[in-house]
């Protein structure tokens, strides 16, 4: 019997949030057993260890409420480059971080990898928030509510983050557990063509009903998934160490 092979890589980011902790994650997660569960599954895993950026060249933005953003950017190089390798030598690739900033490296380079082998790439994103500012646009300065906007191409990033080879369509990106959208994001979902399942829509439907459509088109496109999960996807209840808590999310019943 051959094991599909799983890479594991972690991602010790915490720049992108604005509160200290997430860089533990990657080793938190793994002493709460996640390589043996994974294993149990059937893979044959491959710990790639966690990934170090190159060091940071400061520089400044002309919206002053930005944070961290040299430091970001070489996360997400470094996180690119990560990524593109473990899609080639893994069937799943699965990244151990606890600041959603690291899909700003992350999903570009699996979208490369896709790329390579002549897939599209699609993603399904599971979070309470849309995550599409850009660095114009966020008010609060946290690089964690910009990766959808970055990696769908939509403008306001300039030269500040790592140019975008292969960027994700729109159309092929599905936000789901929505339930914190801001004025400036709803604007952009008003006029682009995200998918979107909402909060609402998941408690009177269910998960598999609003999702078949989005699962079927991957499959019939010969698409690539990438899903990436915010924590705060889930109820505050459930999974209350988030930095961002919103209610009324995903529960096991």
């Amino acid at each position: 019997m051959t094991h599909r092979t799983l890479a594991l890589v972690g991602a010790p980011v915490e720049t992108g949030a604005g509160r200290p902790g997430c860089r533990l994650a990657p080793v938190a997660l793994r002493r709460a057993g996640l390589p043996s569960a994974f294993a149990a599954s059937g893979f044959q895993v491959l710990d790639l260890g966690d990934v170090r950026p190159a060091a940071a060249t400061s520089w400044s933005h002309p919206n002053p409420a930005i944070k961290n953003l040299s430091e970001t950017s070489a996360w997400a190089t470094a996180l690119s480059d990560a990524a593109y390798k473990a899609s080639k030598i893994a069937d799943v690739p699965v990244f151990l971080g606890g600041d959603h900033s690291v899909s700003i490296g992350t999903v570009p380079g699996i979208a490369r990898h896709s790329a390579d082998i002549g897939r599209p790439q699609f993603v399904l994103w599971l979070d309470a928030h849309a995550d599409l500012h850009s660095l114009t646009s966020t008010e609060s300065g946290n690089l964690h509510g910009t990766p959808v906007a970055y990696l769908s191409g939509l403008p306001g990033f300039g030269g500040d983050y790592p140019p975008l080879r292969h960027p994700v369509l729109p159309e092929n990106i599905c936000l789901m557990g929505l339930r914190s959208v801001d004025p400036h994001e709803r604007s952009i979902l008003a006029t682009e063509p995200f998918q979107t399942i909402d909060m609402q829509r998941i408690e009177n439907d269910g998960v598999l009903a609003p999702l078949e459509p989005f699962l079927d088109r991957i499959a019939a496109e010969g698409g690539a998934l990438h899903v990436s999960l915010d924590v705060d996807f889930l109820d505050p209840g459930i999974a209350p160490a988030v930095g961002t808590t919103v209610s009324g999310g995903a529960t096991l019943l």
